[in-house]
């Protein structure tokens, strides 16, 4: 049962159990209040508590991607991402630690094929 689960893989299971349960439990309020559930988006109410639990573990295992990929590429200066998470948004720093990762995975492939050349 515990085959191919490791340290990692648990974190994560236990961060998308954590954001069902934390956004399925304002949704639930949401649909036994009857709410106008987008309309709550713009005002108040348990939409935005859905939302905003839901952003929250987005983030945090986002974050998470962030250190463990980072090192295990040997990428330099990961705390920036997430410190510039909090100063911009986690939706600017992701992509552009993506953006990045994808760099450093050509340049190490260009560097592999100059030394078998």
């Amino acid at each position: 049962m515990t085959r191919h689960w490791n340290r990692r893989a648990i974190v994560f299971l236990i961060l998308a159990i954590a954001g069902l349960i934390g956004t399925w439990s304002y949704n639930i309020i949401a649909i036994i209040e009857q709410r106008d559930f987008f309309g709550d988006w713009f005002g108040s109410g348990p939409a935005v508590g859905s939302l905003t639990m839901d952003l929250l573990i987005m983030a945090v295992a986002a974050c998470a991607f962030i250190v463990i990929e980072g090192r295990r590429l040997g990428m330099r200066h990961l705390w920036a991402y997430i410190v510039f998470a909090g100063l911009t948004a986690i939706a600017f720093t992701f992509p552009l630690f993506l953006a990045n990762r994808e760099r450093h995975l050509q340049r190490r492939a260009a560097e592999n094929v100059d030394a078998t050349a």
